[in-house]
């Protein structure tokens, strides 16, 4: 077995009804708050006048801040000065991937304030982070990006000149994670398709990943068991399907645990250009992409690495989505393969032409995808190679 190093790990409630604890966990920081939320869903759901009677009758001030679509550094550094004045003692996202990454990186921030553009990676001069940040509890409403286990905050600017990086280290962990399935029932099948994929990809990448390790590995087979049998359940019986939502939830949570952990592969080295470039949901980048990257991984790895362990993982991993474990290695990888491009059908996520990609894009996006993502990938791929998976969803 090989030697691992496991980083820092929220306190983690998994549990119905857990919203609940939300005000008490709260109070052991203080009574000033910086609640982060989305636009929409939580604030019309029947939970959000509860919050705000249950922060009322503990005298918990509450400060809000609404996070519309991807945050971008000036939303970060906009925020840090907007709210450092109010001696904020805790922050509280309560949303998608975009909304708990926003938050991470405010509370990162709030005490330094400094601007994240000093911390990003890849962008500006990458100084040291030293903190402190001011506690953190992270309340995910979709299943999608496990930001809710992650210690890197994603953000964006877009157009041709932008860029997808991360702020990134252990003090941003968040101190609470409360998984709670009922903050899901509101999730659209659109949402559902592109976050549930995308938490799949987390687990099928980390899996593979040439970073991974004995723990991380019984965490993946875990996620991608509870989403083998409950992504397309859910995407077609939407709030019905209160199982399937509850599986999801578990499987995005441990998809951030292991990607913190041990890294991810070619579909979120090439999500990063592709959701600066163009207006891609990132979910969406990894929905359409995740059967054809692995299809080239599985073709590059057979050609130059037969030994490689990876593709013994393939296998498995299309035993346990066909659930069929009496399949051949080859048969078993045709089958992961087959699946993959079915969920991709089924749930109608969009080539990338709809977002205005064309093959003179494809070497600019090659040139931007070589970050801390594909150096995890099982396989160096050329980028000749890249260049496959991205015109295989053209």
């Amino acid at each position: 077995m090989n030697s691992f190093y496991i980083s820092r790990l929220p306190r983690i409630t998994y549990a119905r009804g857990s919203i609940q604890q939300l005000p008490a966990l709260m109070l052991a920081y203080g009574k000033e708050a910086l609640l982060v939320t989305g636009n929409r869903s939580l604030r019309d759901s029947l939970h959000w006048q509860g919050l705000l009677s249950d922060f009322k009758l503990h005298g918990i001030r509450c400060h809000e801040l609404q996070v519309d679509g991807e945050p971008s550094p000036q939303l970060v550094d906009d925020s840090v000065q907007r709210f450092r004045s109010f001696a904020i003692d805790v922050v509280i996202g309560i949303g998608g991937g975009s909304v708990l990454d926003a938050a991470k990186a405010i509370a990162g921030l709030l005490k330094p304030g400094n601007s994240v553009l000093d911390h990003l990676e890849g962008v500006g001069p990458e100084l040291p982070y030293i903190g402190p940040s001011t506690p953190f509890i992270a309340v995910p409403t979709t299943a999608g990006t496990g930001s809710e286990a992650t210690k890197n905050a994603v953000l964006s600017t877009h157009g041709p000149h932008g860029y997808k990086k991360s702020f990134r280290d252990e003090q941003l962990v968040a101190e609470h994670a409360l998984i709670d399935p009922d903050l899901f029932e509101r999730c659209p099948p659109t949402l559902i398709a592109a976050n549930g994929m995308d938490a799949f990809t987390q687990l099928l990448e980390s899996y593979v990943s040439s970073r991974a390790n004995a723990f991380t590995d019984a965490l993946a087979w875990s996620g991608m068991a509870a989403a083998a049998g409950a992504l397309l359940a859910w995407y077609e019986n939407g709030a019905t399907a209160t199982d399937a939502q509850a599986a999801m939830a578990y499987a995005a949570l441990l998809s951030g645990i292991t990607l913190a952990q041990v890294g991810l592969g070619s579909v979120h080295g090439l999500a990063s250009p592709l959701g600066a470039f163009f207006p891609i949901p990132h979910g969406v980048v990894c929905g359409t992409l995740v059967a054809a990257a692995t299809e080239i991984n599985l073709h590059a790895l057979q050609q130059r690495q037969p030994a490689s362990p990876a593709l013994f993982k393939y296998a498995q991993v299309g035993r346990l989505l066909a659930a069929d474990y009496a399949l051949d290695d080859q048969a078993a990888r045709n089958a992961l393969l087959r699946i993959l491009s079915d969920w991709t059908a089924r749930m109608q996520l969009p080539r990338l032409a709809h977002f205005g990609v064309t093959p003179a894009d494809f070497q600019r996006i090659v040139l931007n995808s070589r970050g801390s993502s594909m150096k995890t990938n099982p396989i160096e791929l050329s980028d000749a190679e890249i260049e496959s998976i991205l015109r295989m969803r053209l």
